[in-house]
C-alpha cells in the first residue's frame, strides 16, 4: 500500500479536528461582536449590574445596614479560584487576551485528541470485558466518552469555580447539538436526509422529560442531594429503556408492518449469503488468504466487504443505541473514503490489510472460524505521530501545532488499540481521565479570564464559547456522516448524548458535593436567568421534533436554515437575559483586580 494511502485513515480523523480551529476563531469574533453590540445600547450589562447594585447599597445604608452586608450582594468572579494570571486586566484588554483565546482553542483540540484517540478506546475495552450489550454500552460508557469534556467542565464548575460555567456549558452544548448539528446535516449533506421516527421520538421524549425535571430542580436557585439523585435514577431508567429497545422495535415493526432493515443468512453448501437491507452479500470459498465477502449486490461498484463493514451496517439499524449507530456510521465513512480514493491495485491491498487488522472471519460452508490479525498492525504507520503529512499547507501547519500535544499523549498514555497494550486498558482509562482533567481545568481557566476581560458573565461564556468548543468535533463528524447519506445516525446521536449531559453531567457532580463532600449542603446557582435558558432549551426541543414531523421526517436545506435561525434566537435571548436587559437576574461581579 502506498505511503499516502496508509496515512489516509489517520488523516481522516485529524481532518475532523482541523475544523475546530477555524470555527472557534469565528466563534470568538461572534462573542466579541455581540458584546460590542450590547455596548451600543448605551447601557452595558455591567452598567446594569452597577446601577442595580448601587440602588440596593443606598437602600441598605439608609436602613443602617453594615458594609459587610453590602458586599454580599455581588457575585464572586470565578477567576479568583484559579492561579494568578501573568497579565493584568489592563494588559489583557490591550491585546494580551489573544494569548488566552489561543490557549483555550488549543485546549479544545487537546480534549478532542485525548477523547477520540485514547479515552473512547479504553471505554470500548471496558465494555467488552464487562460483556455489555451494544445498547447499554452506548447509553453508558460510550455516552460518557463523547460527553467527557462537558462532564469534566461541570465538575470544575461545581467544585472549583463554584459558579454557573458548568451548567451554562451543558445547556449551551445541548442547544448546539439539537439545533446546529441538525442544521449542518440538513444544509450541507448534499441530499435530503431521511430520519427514522422511532429513535428520534424515543430519545426526544426522554430528553424532554429530562429538561422538565431540570427546570423543577433549578427553579428555586439551589439543588439538594435528593433532587440530583432523582436525576441519576431517571438516567438509570433510560438505560433500562435502551436495554429493552430491540424488543420494543420488534413490536412496533410487527404492528406497523413497516419495512425494517433486516439481516438473514442462508447456506446452500457451496455458498453462503447474507441479506442486509434487501441487498445480498455472498460468501464463497477463497484462496489461502481466507474467506472474504464478495460483492454487495446490486451495487454499482464491484467492491468486496469485510466482516467489519458488514458488522457496521448491521449496527446502523435502529435496534441499537444512538451512540452505537453513530460510531458505526463514522467507521463506514472512513472505510468508504479509503475505497473511493484508491486505485484498483490499492483496493486489493486495502482488503488484504483489513484481513490482517480486523480479526477477519473465515466462512466455509456455513462454519465460521476466527482469524486474528498479525502483529503488523501494531507497527501501523497510523499509530505514530512522527510521520510528516502530505497535502495542503493547512494540514501541515496543523500537524506542526499539534505535534507537541500528540507526542505528550503518545508517550504518557498506552494505546490499548494496539495488541501489546490491550491488557493495559485500565491504565489507559486512568491516564486519559488525568489529561482530560488537566485540559478541562486550563480550558475553563482561560475562558473565565476571557469573559472577565470582556465583562461577559461566566454563564454566557459557557452557553456560547465552551458549549460550541466542546461540541464542534462532534458537529464536524456528524456532517461527514450526513454527506455519506447516514444523517439519521448523526441526528439520533446528537439527541441521545444530551440525555447523558443533563442527567449525569449535571446531576453527578451535584450529588457528590451535596451528599458526599459536604452532606446536607446545597449547590447554589448564581444566575436566575439560567432557568429561562433551560426553558428556551425545552421549547427548542419541542420545536425541533414538531418541525421534523411536519416535514415528514426528513431534513432539507430549508429546515437547516430554520434551525440556524432558531439557534441565533436562543443565543441572543439568553445573552440579553443574562445582561439584565429584560429585568434583573444577576448580581454584579465583585471588584477584583486580577
Amino acid at each position: 500500500m502506498s505511503r499516502h494511502l496508509m496515512y489516509k485513515k489517520h488523516i481522516e480523523k485529524r481532518r475532523i479536528k482541523v475544523g475546530v480551529l477555524a470555527t472557534l476563531y469565528i466563534l470568538v469574533a461572534v462573542v466579541f461582536t455581540s458584546h460590542q453590540f450590547l455596548n451600543s445600547f448605551g447601557q452595558t450589562g455591567s452598567q446594569v449590574y452597577e446601577e442595580h447594585y448601587v440602588g440596593r447599597k443606598l437602600l441598605q445604608v439608609a436602613n443602617g445596614s453594615s458594609s459587610a452586608n453590602e458586599t454580599e450582594k455581588c457575585t464572586e468572579p470565578s477567576v479568583k479560584e484559579f492561579p494568578s494570571d501573568l497579565f493584568t486586566q489592563q494588559q489583557r484588554r490591550y491585546g494580551a487576551v489573544i494569548l488566552h483565546i489561543l490557549m483555550a482553542i488549543y485546549m479544545f483540540a487537546a480534549l478532542a485528541f485525548v477523547c477520540d484517540d485514547y479515552f473512547i478506546s479504553a471505554l470500548d475495552k471496558i465494555c467488552q470485558r464487562l460483556d455489555l450489550s451494544e445498547d447499554v454500552a452506548g447509553a453508558t460508557f460510550m455516552a460518557a466518552g463523547s460527553s467527557a469534556p462537558e462532564f469534566f467542565t461541570s465538575i470544575i464548575g461545581v467544585f472549583i469555580t463554584k459558579g454557573d460555567v458548568g451548567v451554562g456549558t451543558i445547556v449551551g452544548s445541548a442547544v448546539f447539538n439539537i439545533l446546529v448539528i441538525i442544521a449542518l446535516c440538513a444544509t450541507f449533506a448534499g441530499q435530503v436526509v431521511h430520519l427514522t421516527w422511532w429513535p428520534l421520538i424515543r430519545d426526544s421524549s426522554v430528553y424532554i422529560l429530562s429538561i422538565a425535571l431540570l427546570i423543577l430542580v433549578m427553579h428555586d436557585g439551589s439543588v439538594t442531594w435528593w433532587e440530583s439523585l432523582i436525576m441519576v435514577c431517571m438516567y438509570i431508567g433510560y438505560i433500562i429503556l435502551m436495554k429493552c429497545n430491540p424488543r420494543i422495535v420488534d413490536k412496533i415493526n410487527s404492528r406497523k408492518k413497516r419495512a425494517q432493515p433486516d439481516v438473514s443468512f442462508t447456506n446452500n453448501g457451496d455458498k453462503s449469503s447474507c441479506l442486509v437491507d434487501n441487498e445480498e452479500v455472498e460468501f464463497s470459498p477463497d484462496d489461502e488468504r481466507g474467506q472474504r465477502m464478495n460483492d454487495l449486490l446490486p451495487a454499482g461498484s464491484r467492491r468486496r466487504l469485510t466482516w467489519k463493514e458488514l458488522g457496521m451496517m448491521i449496527m446502523m439499524t435502529d435496534k441499537f443505541s444512538p451512540t452505537t449507530r453513530f460510531r458505526a456510521a463514522c467507521l463506514v465513512v472512513i472505510l468508504r473514503g479509503e475505497h473511493k480514493s484508491a486505485t484498483p491495485e490499492e483496493k486489493e491491498k486495502i482488503l488484504r490489510k483489513n484481513e490482517a487488522n480486523d480479526n477477519y472471519q473465515t466462512v466455509n460452508n456455513g462454519d465460521i472460524e476466527g482469524r486474528g490479525g498479525d502483529d503488523e498492525r501494531e507497527e501501523s504507520i497510523e499509530g505514530t505521530p512522527f510521520l510528516y503529512p502530505q497535502g495542503s499547507i493547512v494540514r501541515i501547519i496543523f500537524w506542526i501545532l499539534s505535534l507537541p500535544l500528540v507526542i505528550i499523549l503518545y508517550f504518557t498514555i498506552p494505546d490499548c488499540r494496539k495488541p501489546k497494550w490491550e491488557a493495559w486498558y485500565i491504565l489507559t482509562f486512568i491516564l486519559s481521565i488525568f489529561w482530560i482533567c488537566i485540559f478541562s481545568y486550563v480550558m475553563v481557566w482561560m475562558v473565565s479570564l476571557i469573559g472577565f476581560t470582556f465583562g461577559i458573565p461566566d454563564v454566557i461564556m459557557g452557553l456560547v464559547f465552551l458549549a460550541a468548543g466542546t461540541s464542534i468535533p462532534d458537529a464536524i463528524s456528524s456532517l461527514l456522516v450526513a454527506k455519506e447519506g447516514l444523517g439519521d445516525m448523526a441526528v439520533s446521536n446528537s439527541i441521545g448524548s444530551n440525555v447523558f449531559d443533563i442527567l449525569i453531567g449535571l446531576a453527578v457532580p451535584w450529588f457528590i458535593r451535596t451528599a458526599m463532600v459536604n452532606p446536607g449542603s446545597t449547590v447554589h446557582l448564581n444566575s436566575r436567568g439560567m432557568v429561562f435558558s433551560v426553558a428556551l432549551l425545552f421549547a427548542s426541543v419541542l420545536f425541533t421534533v414538531l418541525v421534523i414531523h411536519l416535514n415528514k421526517w426528513k431534513l432539507d436545506k430549508k429546515l437547516g436554515i430554520i434551525f440556524f435561525l432558531v439557534y441565533l434566537v436562543f443565543i441572543t435571548f439568553s445573552s440579553l437575559i443574562e445582561f439584565n436587559v429584560f429585568g434583573f437576574v444577576n448580581y454584579p461581579v465583585c471588584a477584583f483586580h486580577g
